[in-house]
């Protein structure tokens, strides 16, 4: 017979509830200020659900009615200086962290609403109502709400979808030198989450200070936990990651905050991530002022008695045993609380004088909609200052430099010149530089700050979203193939790119994503794409594309200096060149928006980027073409050099954009129509455009080459311009 031996968890896992002697050894202004920010949480969402049964709140109303305590208990004694992010269901977190901040999380009861308090309940109803003097302006609305003054990093409407961002702040808190600690909260759904998950593996890999707070309400929007995973005991997530685990009774505020506290101590003596699952009940639907039981997947029973432990009851029933408080000072408490909303909303609604009886938001507290764009991205005021210089055009002595050793050489600058840029991807600190060379010297030069990172591209570029969003560090995260961005499409697209204009069109975002381009290295249809039309589709990215050593280093210092996501490209055919680039000058940025004029001529327009570039000068030569041949170098829409193109477009009146990738990914499909509708006038034919095929390359060698664009598709879409030009 096989013998067995009993395995235990690598870390505890415990049951945490507290008892009569925690309830009398609690500080008085402790539990004072529990109920204190109970019930003004319990009357903000009693608020809102109002309104929104007045159709005033537009879009959803996730109330977390009946969940107050999880986010009272585990928040009323942190810091300013901590950090919490949260999830669609996150007002209560959102205004315990900022009542905790203003107040310090202490209330006289006898007078509970201070100026400060008023103002946060304002301000963040407005921003539900989604009006202009919200957190957030406005955009926000209900699921988006951030305050970074008071450590609310932002709530997040993708379920698990803040998580990798909150990691990333753990790690700025723990490498700024500070015991502070970040605290994400999510539901049940978000347990079976993959980016969840692997915030836990990386958390637990480089010990961070941050707590995974489950708040587990039995429901994700209808579906029970018991039928989403056969361990409904969801803390037991963390043992698998060897992260201590707590489970609470979250209806009890006193027990989270007990357990908060044992997690907190834990995370700030530097021994890395915890999880806190509080058992909560949503009183309401998913969204709106109906009971879950008015859709037949709960029981009015079951309703019923999760009410019976209401958590403000309880504070309030051990607060009146202990002589702390009396009926009447629960109820002056809920009055106060109530009458702090009333005035509140007072403030942000009028009589509706198209109707009767019925209210309307005030018309001038809207935003103005010449803001709906404002934000998308900075306005690159921060590279003003830049030492620029254009190798195109400069005439000072050169040295050879490969394009490979470039990409090195100007990083490892930078890092020494700024000790906030911080490198982290798949295998760059080991195989001599990453898998091409690109890192090459800079794990032992600057140890600690070239981070190689598991597969796990959602939590790696998460946490670099998130140490961006901290403004204390510059990530730079290495994708080692760009296809690999749609496994962290969430991050890279709903979180990097949007947190800036989301949240308000403020916050800063200054992270740089590298990633090769490999078309023709054999690796087949998940490998090989360009990602160029993605990105420029999607919003709040900047764009560089070099196709010489020289503009690497140009871009690559402009990209470090920008305060927004940058894309950079690379070509692996671009490589292995050996190039002249300015000698000992790794320091000079290139002209911010200024694309490249390669060859000057009057019969064509010829645009493109990267490799195609002197795929494109080849084709001209050989077909005898007198072309402009452009190199945009910048890609996204705000830093196109329009100028350049208007300019060879009035002289030349065709055009021809040149690119490799598939055609359904295309970046010269946007180019193309901006063209055509900017310079119609002057266009004597449809703008062309060589692209790759429909499909993605594949690992055939000849369907590889089929697939894709290179000199010779460049010569048949010069031909094409010609046949328009009626000179076939």
């Amino acid at each position: 017979m096989p013998r067995h031996k009993r395995l235990d968890p690598a870390a505890p896992w415990v049951e945490l509830t507290s008892t009569a002697a925690d309830w009398k050894a609690a500080d008085p202004e402790l539990l004072s200020g529990m109920l204190a920010q109970l019930h003004l949480i319990r009357a903000f969402e009693e608020t809102v659900l109002e309104l929104a049964g007045e159709q005033l709140v537009h879009g959803p109303a996730h109330s977390s009615v009946g969940q107050e305590g999880g986010a009272v208990g585990s928040i009323i004694g942190m810091r300013s200086s901590d950090a919490i992010n949260g999830s669609h269901r996150g007002h209560h977190q959102f205004l315990a962290k900022a009542l905790t901040h203003v107040a310090g999380g202490r209330h006289d009861l006898a007078g509970i609403v201070t100026e400060p308090v008023q103002e946060v309940l304002q301000r963040t109803l407005a921003e539900i109502l989604g009006l202009a003097q919200g957190y957030c302006r406005g955009r926000g609305g209900s699921m988006h709400l951030q305050w970074f003054e008071a450590g609310a990093l932002g709530t997040n409407a993708i379920v698990g979808g803040g998580v990798p961002l909150g990691a990333g702040n753990a790690w700025a808190q723990r490498h700024a030198g500070t015991t502070d600690l970040t605290v994400s909260y999510f539901g049940d759904g978000a347990v079976n989450i993959g980016s969840v998950l692997e915030s836990m593996n990386l958390a637990a890999a480089w010990k961070l200070p941050f707590a995974f707070f489950i708040e587990n309400n039995g429901y994700a929007v209808s579906t029970g936990v018991d039928e989403s995973t056969a361990e409904t005991r969801l803390s037991a997530r963390g043992l698998g990651f060897a992260i201590p685990s707590w489970r609470v009774d979250g209806m009890d505020p006193l027990a989270v905050h007990l357990a908060m506290g044992e997690a907190a101590e834990y995370m700030r003596s530097g021994n890395g991530p915890a999880v806190v699952e509080a058992e909560v009940y949503r009183y309401f639907h998913q969204n709106g002022p109906y009971p879950g039981s008015a859709f037949g997947y709960r029981t009015k029973a079951e309703e019923a008695a999760w009410r019976e432990r209401d958590p403000l009851t309880r504070v309030a029933t051990e607060m009146t045993k202990l002589g702390l408080i009396d009926e009447a000072g629960v109820a002056s408490v809920r009055e106060q609380a109530q009458e702090a909303m009333r005035i509140a909303a007072a403030q942000l609604l009028e009589p509706d004088p198209e109707t009767d009886g019925k209210r309307r938001i005030r018309p001038e507290l809207w935003p103005d909609t010449e803001f709906v764009d404002v934000g998308v991205r900075g306005d690159a005021s921060e590279l003003a200052d830049a030492r620029t210089l254009d190798p195109v055009a400069a005439d000072g002595p050169v040295a050879s430099m490969k394009f490979v050793d470039a990409v090195a050489s100007v990083m490892g600058r930078r890092m020494e010149e700024d000790e906030r840029i911080v490198v982290l991807g798949e295998d760059i600190h080991r195989l001599g530089g990453g898998t091409n060379g690109a890192t090459k010297g800079l794990a032992k030069q600057f140890e600690g700050r070239v981070l190689g990172t598991p597969i796990s591209e959602n939590a790696f570029v998460g946490l670099g979203g998130g140490m961006a969003l901290d403004g204390r560090f510059r990530p730079v995260v290495e994708f080692m193939y760009p296809d690999f961005m749609w496994v962290a499409a969430d991050q890279v697209f709903n979180q990097i790119g949007k947190a800036r204009h989301m949240f308000g069109g403020v916050n800063p975002v200054p992270l740089v994503l590298r990633t090769k381009v490999a078309i023709g290295s054999g690796y087949g249809s998940q490998h090989l794409m360009d990602p160029a039309g993605i990105f420029a589709t999607s919003p709040g990215w900047r764009i560089v594309a070099p196709s010489t050593a020289a503009d690497y280093i140009g871009l690559m210092n402009a990209a470090l200096a920008l305060e927004d996501p940058v894309l950079v490209l690379e070509h692996i055919d671009l490589y292995g060149k050996v190039e002249e680039v300015p000698e000992g000058d790794l320091d000079y940025q290139l002209p911010f928006g200024r694309a490249a004029l390669r060859r000057e001529g009057s019969d064509a327009t010829v645009i493109s980027y990267l490799s195609m570039v002197g795929h494109s000068l080849e084709a001209v030569e050989q077909t005898g073409l007198d072309a402009d041949v452009i190199d945009l170098r910048w890609l996204d829409r705000a830093s196109v050099d329009w100028e350049t193109i208007t300019e060879s477009v009035k002289k030349t009146n065709a055009v021809l954009i040149v690119e490799q990738g598939a055609a359904g990914t295309s970046y010269g499909g946007w180019l193309a129509d901006e063209i055509q509708r900017r310079l119609f006038d002057w266009l004597d034919q449809p703008v062309q455009r060589v692209t790759g095929r429909e499909a993605s390359p594949s690992i055939s060698k000849v369907l590889e080459r089929a697939a894709h664009a290179r000199t010779e598709e460049v010569v048949a879409g010069i031909e094409r311009l010609r046949e328009g030009m009626g000179a076939a």
